[in-house]
């Protein structure tokens, strides 16, 4: 007898060949609790025994030092990608087969602060299993960095690491121009034909004469902003080219009422962070200002209404050749013929939009039909019009919010699940302690962030999430009330687990929830669509619905896709999927090696841009300065 195929629910879909990230496991909690008494001591006399072994031959020690479930994630510092290891022998066999050995070359505790010395701290969210945590430096054979480590105790009472995270952070001798290595600004003493500073900034930014950008960016969005601003600060000539008339207008062009759903402490950029009197929640148009005097204050070259004609990589240079067409501020089109070694593809992580090709769109004779990413907001005095969206995300239940305020009857189609968390208690859980008021500086949060493996992360979230649903119980049981179908997440961890996962599936309600559970959003559930009619849909059972507009919130497809239509198939063929969780927990090729030397993807929410915009600048820098080439491990 055949067998039916199995269809995974939709919470725990995947990008196309990416990995179904398992939850880690817990140990089991310490008796008795460890004393505050000497953690000192305790992480000192296991920082000591690690460093002996990772200079030493006998590799094996690393048995010793690590509990079984145990996990090092590594950037940059163990080889030139990002890594998680899973169990000793997993560390063992990696260092063994490593080139160059261990590249980490010393391990310290950090005591610039009392945050980072030796300190008891829970590995669970519910802080029921209480170790050793310390702030570490790291010293490797051409950088150094910064890292964090949480010891356990094993049932025989010997302190072994949990998680170890260690990362990156800078090149020997090639430190960023900031602080003690910020630039003179003049050059006292006689000098005849000197230039000012506008001389010389208007000859970099249009690089005039023989000067050629390094890195060519697509895309002025946070993306392409934050990873220029990084290579800038290492002395790496960047160019930023975008379509639109000014930069920020990805932010701008978009529905009227937009306003991120992240709060301000977990959207700062580098360098420049929000002022202290920046709006909790940042208006898309004030993002959009914003981005304008972050390039302008930090010097970036940026030519706005620029399109690329045509990209060809030349693999005996190790370059690219591109044609621009740039329409320059007094109205003339300049042709410029470049040579960047690095092509970074900014254009959103999200890449090309995902349309739905249904029988009789050509026949809709409505006001208005087109993608979320397309919609700029409801028209004026619309009562007696009616809206369908498509869609039941963040996109798709703001713009249903929009249209039910400008009058219009307005039904939202779910066709599977989402997650709903409010705001508050979605914020107030998942980043209390971390990302707020008052909390840790920004560099500080994001290495307790990123230290943790993301497995481990996902068993974290799988406690926050229920959390999350005990605070949001009145609003959950009322969409549910309502046919809106919900769930909790990839094996119920969650907000960030579904957008690591699939990049969407989720709603931050901002106040669309209330209006749907009183009735004022109608919801159509559990049923595609078969049809558009000329002024409306019809879906699988068989009924229909009126609609003078329809929008459909329905998504984007992977970034490379959007590569093949920009640099065609040779590019889009050489490179990797792009989203979605590796066989170790990473997140795939996202600001890492793509697989076509001088080409790499860069997306993400602003606090992923600011985090890995450094690491991705490490990366080109190391190339260009010869530390490492492209196919080193």
């Amino acid at each position: 007898m055949a067998t039916a195929a199995t269809q995974t629910p939709s919470h725990n879909r995947v990008e196309p060949g990416s990995r179904q990230l398992a939850p880690a496991s817990y140990p089991k909690p310490p008796a008795p609790a460890p004393s505050s008494s000497n953690v000192d001591k305790i992480a000192a006399d296991w920082l000591s025994s690690l460093n002996q072994v990772l200079g030493g031959p006998d590799l094996e020690g690393i048995n010793r030092l690590f509990l079984q479930g145990a996990c090092w994630r590594d950037q940059l510092g163990l080889s030139w990608d990002y890594h998680t290891l899973n169990g000793p022998q997993k560390i063992i066999s990696f260092l063994k087969e490593s080139p160059k050995g261990c590249r980490i070359k010393s391990i310290s505790i950090d005591e610039r602060k009392p945050l980072y010395k030796p300190h008891l701290s829970s590995v669970d969210y519910l802080g029921r299993v209480t170790g050793v945590a310390a702030f570490l430096t790291i010293d490797t054979d051409v950088g150094t960095g910064r890292g964090i480590v949480r010891l356990l105790q094993d049932q025989d009472g010997t302190w072994k690491a949990f998680t170890l995270f260690t990362a990156v952070h800078g090149l020997k001798g090639h430190e960023e121009t900031i602080n003690a290595n910020r630039p003179y600004g003049v050059e006292h003493g006689e000098k005849p034909g000197r230039e000012n500073w506008q001389d010389r900034r208007a000859a970099m930014e249009n690089f005039e004469g023989d000067l050629e950008p390094t890195v060519l960016i697509l895309g002025a969005g946070q993306g392409g902003l934050t990873s220029a601003a990084r290579l800038q600060q290492l002395q790496v000539p960047t160019l930023i080219i975008d379509r639109h008339p000014r930069i920020g207008d990805n932010w701008r062009n978009r529905y009227r009422h937009l306003v991120l759903h992240d709060p301000v402490w977990y959207d700062h950029l580098p360098y420049i962070p929000f002022p202290s009197h920046w709006p909790v929640f940042t208006p898309k148009d004030k993002l959009a200002e914003w981005f304008e005097c972050y390039a302008k204050s930090l010097e970036l070259n940026v030519w706005t209404q620029t399109n690329l004609k045509t990209a060809t990589w030349d693999g005996n240079k190790r370059q690219w050749t591109v044609e621009l067409e740039r329409r320059k501020a007094d109205g003339t089109v300049e042709n410029r013929s470049l040579h960047p070694r690095h092509i970074i593809q900014a254009t959103g992580h999200s890449g090309e939009m995902s349309s739905p090709n249904i029988k009789g769109m050509d026949g809709f004779k409505g006001d208005r039909m087109c993608h979320s990413s397309q919609f700029k907001g409801a028209m004026e005095n619309a009562q007696g019009k009616k809206a369908i969206v498509v869609g039941c995300c963040n996109s798709g239940h703001d713009i249903a919010q929009d249209y039910y305020e400008h009058g219009y009857s307005v039904t939202i189609v779910q066709r599977s699940s989402t997650y709903v968390m409010s705001s508050k208690a979605g914020l107030d859980v998942l980043l209390a302690g971390l990302y707020q008021e008052d909390g840790p500086d920004t560099e500080d949060a994001d290495l307790m962030f990123m230290s943790f493996p993301n497995a481990m992360l996902k068993r974290m979230h799988v406690d926050a999430t229920k959390e999350i649903a005990k605070r949001d119980e009145k609003l959950l049981r009322g969409l549910e009330k309502v046919g809106f179908k919900l769930d909790s997440g990839p094996d119920d961890a969650g907000f960030f687990m579904k957008y690591f996962q699939r990049g969407g599936g989720y709603y931050i309600d901002v106040g669309c929830s209330q209006l749907i559970i009183d009735g004022k959003i109608k919801v159509k559930q559990g049923q595609e669509i078969t049809e558009v009619k000329p002024h409306g849909l019809v879906f699988t059972d068989g009924t229909e619905l009126e609609a003078d507009e329809i929008v459909f919130a329905t998504g984007y497809q992977n970034m490379r896709g959007s590569a093949r239509k920009i640099f065609g198939d040779e590019v889009a063929d050489s490179v990797k999927d792009v989203w979605g969780f590796d066989e170790e927990g990473e997140l795939r090729t996202m600001w890492r090696r793509t697989g076509h030397p001088g080409f790499w993807f860069f997306g993400g929410n602003l606090a992923l841009c600011r985090y890995f915009s450094r690491m991705l600048a490490l990366q080109i820098k190391a190339m260009e300065e010869g530390i490492m080439k492209y196919d080193d491990p």
